[in-house]
């Protein structure tokens, strides 16, 4: 019986390092940052929730009609960790490179796995 092969969507995942620590330190910093990704990629942004934590970092996740975006900071470590699900047209690329931009990152190190069976 031959097996069906169904391809869902693109999962990024993300990883910023030599980041600039006070960018990573701020909600307010990050969040608009990833709204900005968000825009640049023509992703469709339906709700977004960010939050600070003490003594530092920041966690905030965008869904969007395509799927989601989040990111958790650790400024302590100059590194943020970023994840894009996307199941339509969008370009999670685009959304990569202004976040590399916004973080003020040395580096992004980036891994694509396909979602579905």
């Amino acid at each position: 019986m031959d097996e069906i092969k169904k391809e869902l969507g693109q999962h990024y995942l993300v990883e910023f390092l030599g980041c600039d620590a006070q960018v990573l330190q701020y909600v307010k910093d990050i969040e608009s940052a990833m709204l900005i990704a968000a825009e640049k990629s023509r992703a469709t942004i339906v709700k977004s929730h960010f939050s600070q934590f003490e003594p530092q970092g920041v966690s905030g996740f965008i869904f969007i009609q395509e799927s989601h975006f989040s990111i958790h900071t650790w400024p302590e470590y100059n590194y943020a960790a970023f994840d894009v699900l996307t199941c339509g047209e969008m370009s999670p690329e685009k959304a990569i490179e202004s976040l590399k931009e916004s973080l003020r990152a040395r580096e992004a190190r980036v891994r694509v796995f396909t979602r579905g069976f």
